[in-house]
């Protein structure tokens, strides 16, 4: 195991206009946080009521920006997790407070991003500085709802709601949540895509402190896995990390909830304080039990509380004075936080199938040392590779020569023979009874002689006497009768049915997907064909037009090298002197080829600055190609759609040939619009977002796919509604 070392505590203050200067002071240093209250006169004159509190933290982060509180808070526990440490990064706090800022952030906003989405782009980040470790990434989302277990990416098509309710299960490797969907991911987008798909299905609520406040604790936890790529290197690691988003506490008086809202209150602040009670034990040395088992809260945490993990915690305070008991419990719980130590190391496992070929080549190794020890000590007719067939048959041969007295001895040259001389000693006494007893069996009928019941049966029969000897024998010409196998058995061959479903026409339509992939596949293939053909044609333009910048800013760096090592020469002629033949100016070989070098590299920059400009005129026109055969697809697909699913069925005759109702008439107001395709979206994405900053296009290209999806299945859901109408 590691060293033993202290959870780290750091205080978070929500920025107000209305600061509580006299009552809340900060240490120079940044680490401390010092609380003053004013004696209640009403208590009387002898009051001893305490005034004064200081609390020594890790950190204080006053009107921190989201970068800074990662870059304090987070990023050594991320960076840590990749070299095999386990981590935990827990936000704590009163309702409205900021947890679930500085956890999530604002996923509106790219800047503003909280803590989750900035360890995911770190740890895709440091994948990428690892060329020499092929590392696995997998993510899961738990929520705890009311002491309840659910699994926030349940929602996704290919997971599905569990039949079983989910539990928590300890082994010797930790604790784990049974029944909790834990997803590969391979890239940065698909990562923030779970996760802004957990966010959606987030249980939250309105009162008077928060207008969405979290009504539960939740678990995003991101498990790693590491192996060299080396394939001598038997070792890979692992680690996870925990970020926790707990619902914060409140006071009713305050919160004023009510009916649910109340009830849900009431689970949080329990599990709160079976959290605290954990902490306190976890923080008292001389105690033995620790209550993890109180609640789905420690319980799940039990691994990251105390245990095997480097432990973060961020409690997040109000810094106004109306709220000063509350900021002083989460200081109080932060304080406490701080006395308890963990051990966290790495966790290494073994490759059985690397360490089987490693052992592989350490037996053949020592096979050839051993070779050449018994060449030295002339033993070369020694083999130490597994005796074949016939090696086998010779050693029954001298084992069975031996017992008949025909061979004095057996000579011995290697142990793996020893042990093959005493195992056909085995095989050749075990043949030897079988041959005996088979004997007998052909001679005489054998009857144990403690089977009373056999004796009797035979004495009745007539075949044996009193004294057990034989009256008469068998002809030998009669039938065995026994099992017969199975081989010999008649069998009856089986006959193949095949059963036929004919396909029926739902009574719900199917999902807009599913039926723009038939409707793409037969009534739309030819506009589909073509939209397809524009699409390549216009995705290797613009290939072709990347490459080309590409190679212009090749040649104009190309230019700016030359033009000054043409200066360099014209400087260095000029301390020389200047060289004239009538009238003419004399240049070195090296500036006269440098001229024309600038010269040729000037036409080619022009040529294919030229064929630039030539290739956008295509991409517009191939855009625009591609623009219209989308919207015509799109079009036909929903008037397909409206005609053939939504519309009822007493009005499908109206649409028939020779109806009242003409194609193209029924309204498309209601059907959602499909849009662009990804690669549209992420071209004029890219476009608009990469000059500010490279590094968001994951996180935005997630954020609209998942935005897209939910609203195609709300719009899903209002148009099945107006059907049933």
């Amino acid at each position: 195991m590691g060293t033993r070392k202290k959870v780290h505590a750091f205080v978070r203050v929500k920025p107000t206009d209305d600061f509580a200067h006299e009552m809340i002071r900060y240490g120079d240093d940044k680490r401390s946080i010092d609380i003053h209250l004013k004696k209640d006169i009403r208590r009387g004159v002898v009051n001893n009521q305490q005034t004064d509190w200081s609390f020594k933290l890790d950190g204080v982060l006053h009107d921190a920006s989201q970068d800074l509180v990662y870059e304090t808070v987070a990023k050594d526990v991320v960076s840590q997790a990749l070299d095999g440490y386990n981590g935990t990064i827990m936000c704590y706090g009163q309702t409205g407070a900021g947890k679930t800022y500085t956890m999530m952030g604002a996923t509106e906003n790219y800047k503003h991003r909280g803590i989750l989405p900035r360890a995911l782009q770190q740890v895709f980040r440091m994948i990428e500085e690892r060329p020499t470790h092929a590392i696995t990434v997998r993510v899961s989302y738990l929520e705890i709802y009311n002491e309840s277990l659910f699994d926030l990416l349940s929602t996704l098509p290919y997971v599905g709601p569990s039949v079983t309710p989910m539990t928590i299960v300890e082994n010797p490797q930790g604790v784990f949540i049974k029944g909790l969907s834990v997803h590969l991911t391979s890239q940065e987008e698909d990562a923030f895509s779970l996760l802004f798909e957990g966010e959606t299905n987030r249980i939250i609520a309105s009162h008077t402190m928060n207008k969405n406040s979290s009504r539960s604790h939740c678990i995003f936890t991101i498990y790693l896995e590491a192996h060299s790529r080396t394939l001598s290197e038997e070792k890979y690691i692992t680690s996870k990390i925990n970020l926790v988003d707990l619902a914060g506490s409140e006071r009713l008086g305050k919160s004023g909830s009510e009916g649910q809202v109340l009830k849900e209150a009431t689970y949080i602040n329990k599990s709160l304080s079976f959290l605290e009670q954990a902490i306190i034990a976890l923080g008292d040395q001389k105690r033995d039990h620790i209550p993890f088992r109180q609640c789905k809260l420690t319980h799940a945490l039990k691994d990251s509380l105390g245990g095997n993990c480097n432990m973060v915690l961020v409690t997040n305070i109000y810094g106004e004075a109306a709220q000063l008991e509350e900021t002083l419990s989460s200081l109080r719980f932060a304080s406490r936080m701080k006395l308890v130590t963990t051990e966290p190391a790495i966790n290494e496992k073994y490759d059985a199938e690397r360490m089987v070929k490693n052992l592989e080549k350490e037996l053949a190794l020592l096979k050839q040392e051993l070779a050449i020890h018994d060449s030295l000590t002339n033993r070369t007719f020694v083999t130490y590779d597994p005796m074949d067939e016939i090696q086998i048959a010779e050693i029954n041969s001298q084992v069975r020569r031996y017992l008949e007295g025909t061979l004095d001895e057996i000579d011995i040259i290697s142990l793996r023979q020893i042990k093959e001389v005493f195992n056909q000693f085995r095989v050749v006494l075990s043949q030897q009874e079988q041959e005996v007893e088979s004997t007998l069996r052909r001679k005489y009928t054998l009857i144990d002689r403690n089977d009373f019941a056999a004796i009797s049966a035979i004495q009745k029969a007539g075949l044996v006497d009193v004294d057990g000897h034989l009256v008469g024998e068998p002809e030998g010409q009669n039938f065995g009768l026994g099992v017969a196998p199975f081989s010999t058995k008649p069998g009856k061959k089986a006959k193949s049915k095949k059963t036929f479903k004919e396909p029926l026409r739902p009574d719900t339509p199917p999902s807009k997907p599913v039926a723009f992939e038939e409707f793409k596949n037969e009534q739309g293939s030819e506009i589909n064909r073509i939209f397809k053909e524009n699409k390549s044609i216009l995705n290797e333009r613009r290939k072709r037009a990347s490459e080309t910048t590409q190679h212009i800013n090749a040649i104009k760096r190309e230019i700016d090298v030359t033009k000054e090592a043409l200066n360099f020469q014209k400087s260095l002629r000029e301390k020389q002197g200047k060289y004239e033949n009538k009238g003419l100016m004399i240049i070195d070989e090296e500036e006269f080829l440098l001229i024309l070098k600038l010269k040729d590299l000037k036409k080619q920059y022009r040529s294919e600055y030229q064929d630039l400009r030539d290739l956008r005129a295509e991409i517009q026109y191939c855009q625009h190609l591609v623009d219209q055969c989308r919207h015509r697809l799109l079009m036909e697909f929903d008037i397909w759609y409206n005609e053939s699913f939504v519309i009822p069925e007493d009005m499908q005759m109206a649409l028939k040939p020779g109806g009242s109702i003409r194609p193209g008439m029924v309204p498309v107001n209601r059907i959602v619009s499909l849009g662009e395709d990804d690669q549209d979206k992420f071209s004029q994405l890219q476009q608009r977002v990469l000059p500010e900053g490279p590094d968001s296009i994951s996180f935005y290209n997630a954020k609209v796919k998942i935005e897209q999806k939910h609203n195609y299945l709300k719009t899903m859901m209002g148009l099945q509604q107006a059907h049933r109408k």
